[in-house]
């Protein structure tokens, strides 16, 4: 499939929480009529503690304060931070809350898994960065990420996105819900000269649009693909692609998770190693903290930045939202960066063997055998064209 399009839009590459945290604040600081904020993560820690002082200040100023947060990555939101942010105006929403019963449904694992922020209806963030400090324990250097700021008629779009799953979840409460946003915004002026589309995951009309736009464009690369991702465990098409990519001459660079923090996902990403280096795909794993960056560009001209792992929880599952952007300037300010992380920071990858032992190797194929069966039981893996389990 091909995005939708929308010329006119300014965009502003932000790395890190660094960049991010002290953006985002200044915009809720300066929203006059109303902020929506979604994220997976809503922690009580320092950066949180900041970003929801911000949110209760704006509603005791008489925004519209909107928080949608996820009911397992903030599952302790409204217990610490989101009784004192509702106490101050703040209007806050759990999307599909953790059951207090253990017992194991595969559409549990269906999370809202999306960072957007939308102030007044003319300023947006879309990117991977959620509501956290980014220094993980045993790390001086911050979680590798990123997000963009947008202003340009591309924010109607992210607007109406983030209403309409409010309205969903808001619904979906019993007792007491929330007021329905009432606001309604101009349409936002050009910004900029940035054409850009806003691309979705849900499981309704939208549930395969954010792997198309990937393959579309892998498929029309003429010289190189630039890709960091967090969980690289993509299905059989998306896997042939970039293959298909680099054996025509494209050169095709993965900036991939050198830390383990999830060790199952880990696994199954290296026991792809064998056939993406053997089709001449270069790999290089990210070493002085964890990578969460899900971000590619394509070309020095198609870039996206968004939420979206190339995983099948990501791109079978869960809610995403990935920002794409036709823009030279913007796709090599992102292909700069990503440049200076692998010649930095990364270990170039040459062989599976390079640090997996007999036993390693194994380990990895029982790992990505493990991912395949839970594909296969949620029953997304056998959708006309996944090829995650039909192999």
């Amino acid at each position: 499939m091909s995005a939708d399009f929308l010329p006119g839009n300014a965009l502003q590459l932000l790395c890190t929480g660094a960049d991010y945290f002290p953006s985002l604040i200044a915009a809720i600081d300066g929203a006059q009529h109303e902020v929506h904020l979604e994220s997976y993560i809503f922690d009580d820690d320092p950066i949180g503690q900041r970003v929801a002082a911000a949110l209760a200040r704006a509603a005791r100023r008489g925004v519209a304060t909107h928080v949608l947060a996820d009911g397992f990555g903030a599952r302790r939101l409204t217990r610490t931070l989101g009784a004192s942010m509702a106490r101050d105006g703040v209007q806050l929403l759990i999307y599909r809350p953790r059951p207090r019963q253990w017992r194991f449904h595969w559409h549990r694992l269906r999370r809202l898994h999306r960072k957007l922020v939308v102030i007044d209806g003319r300023i947006a963030f879309v990117g991977g960065i959620n509501i956290t400090t980014d220094f993980d324990a045993g790390f001086t250097v911050p979680r590798l990420d990123y997000a963009v700021r947008i202003e340009g008629p591309l924010v109607e779009k992210i607007h109406a996105t983030v209403r309409h799953v409010w309205q969903i979840v808001r619904w979906s409460q019993f007792g007491h819900r929330p007021n329905a946003p009432t606001f309604t915004p101009r349409p936002p002026q050009p910004a900029g000269d940035a054409r850009a589309a806003l691309v979705i995951r849900d499981n309704l009309r939208h549930r395969r649009d954010i792997e198309e736009t990937y393959l579309h464009a892998i498929h029309a690369a003429e010289k190189s693909i630039l890709l960091a991702n967090a969980y690289f465990v993509p299905g059989r098409r998306f896997r042939d692609a970039l293959m298909e990519a680099a054996r025509r001459g494209v050169q095709v660079t993965l900036l991939l998770q050198g830390q383990t923090d999830y060790v199952v996902q880990h696994h199954a990403m290296l026991a792809l190693y064998d056939c993406l280096l053997s089709a001449g795909v270069k790999i290089f794993e990210y070493q002085p903290s964890y990578l969460h960056a899900k971000v590619a560009v394509i070309d020095d001209t198609w870039v996206t930045v968004g939420s979206s792992n190339i995983d099948p929880f990501s791109l079978l599952l869960s809610r995403e939202a990935n920002l794409i952007a036709q823009d030279q300037a913007f796709a090599r300010t992102l292909a700069a960066h990503l440049q200076q992380a692998i010649q930095h920071q990364a270990q170039a990858i040459h062989s599976p063997a390079q640090h997996q032992s007999w036993l390693m190797r194994k380990i990895n194929i029982a790992a990505y055998a493990v991912v395949r069966m839970l594909v296969s039981v949620t029953g997304y893996g056998r959708q006309r064209g996944s090829h995650y389990v039909d192999e």
